[in-house]
């Protein structure tokens, strides 16, 4: 299994969201010997927004690109063809504003290219990245997958939705939430989600013997 861990979080090694990820992907590594791992830090190396060169580039045959959109279009590229190369993907985000890390949204934009990731035909657009296994692992300050505050959730829709689209919908959450509720309530949550991270890692164990 090829594993692609995208790690977003401006927090560094405080990050809550790229420890249990980085702790989900290391496990799932150890658990067989022939997986493999591909890191892309968002933080570390960041990707540029997309721009004139990029918005035109893509729509312009290789050969008669100017060397800025065949450096933007490239970056596109190397970061498609590590989410076609994957087999899980693990997607490790705060929750900022509402929402995902600018950094991540970044990334978003260079997979999601029409004619790459998805195409438009007689019966509308179809994903074009199918059978992967999505896991999303978002940290936040508050509670926000059930109660009021719900509704200010737009990170997970999104990615939903967003991941949808470009084919990609067997998509499992792993929330670190609370953590803004004192030490105690970090404590459980990465516990809660450790729990969580640990029986995946499990049953894939027993799937993989069976």
């Amino acid at each position: 299994m090829s594993i692609l861990l995208v790690t977003s979080s401006p927090r560094g090694a405080a990050s809550h969201s790229t420890r249990i990820a980085t702790e989900f992907a290391e496990k799932l590594l150890a658990a067989d010997p022939s997986n493999t791992l591909v890191v892309r830090d968002l933080v570390a190396n960041p990707l540029p927004h997309i721009d004139a060169d990029y918005s035109t580039g893509i729509y312009t045959p290789a050969e008669a690109r100017t060397p800025r959109q065949a450096e933007v279009v490239g970056v596109s590229d190397v970061v498609l063809d590590e989410l076609f190369a994957a087999d899980t993907v693990i997607l490790a985000t705060g929750f900022i504003n509402f929402n995902i890390s600018s950094t991540l949204k970044s990334w978003v934009d260079h997979i999601a290219r029409s004619g790459r990731s998805f195409a438009y035909g007689e019966n509308g657009p179809k994903g074009l990245v199918t059978g992967k296994k999505v896991y999303i692992v978002l940290a936040s300050g508050g509670i926000y997958s059930e109660g009021a505050a719900i509704q200010f959730d737009h990170a997970v829709p999104y990615l939903r939705g967003v991941l949808g689209f470009l084919g990609m919908t067997d998509v499992d959450v792993i929330r670190i939430e609370g953590v803004g509720m004192g030490p105690d309530a970090v404590t459980a949550a990465l516990a809660k989600a450790t729990a969580k991270v640990d029986a995946v890692v499990a049953s894939q164990q027993v799937a993989a013997a069976a």
